[in-house]
């Protein structure tokens, strides 16, 4: 355990290598406004006084795209049972519900303003006369003209942090302020640093990922127990294919859903190729549903008195048995409080994972070059 509210245990490989905890020193002694939103020094480009007035609105719609919504879509569904408030995400361009509903809010949130499924939402769906907020980068660009004509609030989306690495900045701790959470709770990176465990986990995690990719296992395989946890492996995604997939490197993240998979995916898994490494994740729930035991024939009785948590606990315990014993790599979390202190310790986790492994790899884990490739092609077509 490196902290009271997570469990990690680590992959069995133990490749430590120190030159991971070196960059490690070296980035966190860096002036890097990246650093500071995982903390309470960081500078908001918004005033508290913002938020009350928008706070009498009972639905928030967030419009954007990528790392402008995956974090707030991941904290939304982790720590759902602490909103009051109904949050509805404009993520895609096949929205087909009907969004034209009461007392509700906009918040259009682009980077660099001139995102075109955003712009193209937003022409959609932004009225004048509704509340409209808007978060974008302090330049000529088409979200900010609109905001301007609309007469709408701009926050400083802060161009020094992309947007995959945005969700402890004004884009995921303006919206979580809107929906009743303690936005101080998540920035956990002080505290981590000077937890040895913690330190010492996460190098070896590194230096261990290295090893595996160096065996030609590039396929990150989540098995993912917890169904809030959906958006936040969603993000987590993001940052690790998006920051590390360059210069023909790179990892191939995969969300397995557990355990319904074992019906479909588990055998490929267990004898198909050694391509992949596998990261187990669990959330031990309080007041999950009991077997009626009434009902249960005596061919089970081994499953009286059980909830859904204990058995989906020892289903995740037996497959990581058989992981052991097949030689599978796998590094594996437990959840023990879900609350905005464990989702920041995860969020600060993966991030700097991701930052190491990109230094590593001696690729830039902050652009995305090839990408804007695509958006180019798209306008000349439309054009």
């Amino acid at each position: 355990m490196f902290t009271k509210n997570i469990t990690f245990k680590n992959f069995s490989l133990n490749k430590n290598n120190l030159r991971i905890k070196k960059d490690l020193n070296l980035f966190l002694k860096t002036n890097s406004e990246l650093l500071k939103s995982l903390t309470t020094k960081y500078k908001y480009s918004y005033k508290k006084s913002l938020l009350k007035r928008y706070k009498n609105f009972s639905i928030l719609k967030i419009i954007g795209m990528g790392g402008s919504t995956l974090g707030t879509e991941a904290i939304f569904d982790f720590l759902k049972s602490k909103v009051k408030k109904k949050v509805i995400f404009i993520n895609n361009l096949n929205f087909t519900k009907n969004l034209n509903l009461k007392n509700t809010m906009n918040l259009v949130i682009s980077k660099s303003g001139n995102t075109l499924e955003t712009i193209t939402n937003s022409n959609i769906l932004i009225k004048k006369k509704q509340k409209n907020l808007f978060i974008t980068e302090n330049r000529n660009s088409y979200i900010n003209n609109l905001a301007k004509r609309l007469k709408s609030e701009v926050v400083t989306h802060n161009n020094f942090i992309g947007g995959r690495y945005s969700v402890l900045s004004e884009v995921g701790m303006l919206p979580a302020e809107l929906i009743g959470l303690e936005e101080k709770k998540f920035k956990r990176l002080n505290y981590l640093i000077k937890n040895k465990k913690f330190i010492s986990e996460l190098t070896l995690n590194v230096s261990n990922t290295l090893s595996l990719m160096n065996q030609g296992r590039f396929n990150s395989i989540i098995l993912n127990y917890d169904e809030r946890s959906k958006n936040l492996f969603k993000w987590y995604q993001q940052l690790i294919a998006e920051s590390l997939g360059k210069k023909a490197k790179g990892i191939l993240p995969f969300v397995s859903s557990m355990p319904k998979d074992n019906h479909s995916l588990m055998q490929l898994y267990l004898d198909g190729p050694k391509k992949n490494f596998f990261t187990f994740f669990y959330a031990h729930e309080k007041n999950s549903k009991k077997v009626n035991n009434k009902e249960v024939f005596a061919s089970h009785n081994y499953i009286k008195y059980k909830d859904i948590n204990k058995i989906m606990h020892s289903q995740k315990i037996a497959t990581e048995k058989v992981f052991k014993t097949k030689k599978i790599p796998f590094r594996s979390f437990e959840i023990f409080n879900r609350n905005e202190e464990t989702l920041g310790e995860l969020f600060c986790f993966f991030i700097l994972e991701t930052i190491l492994l990109g230094r590593a790899l001696k690729v830039n884990p902050f652009d995305q070059p090839s990408v804007e490739l695509i958006k180019n092609e798209t306008k000349k077509i439309l054009v």
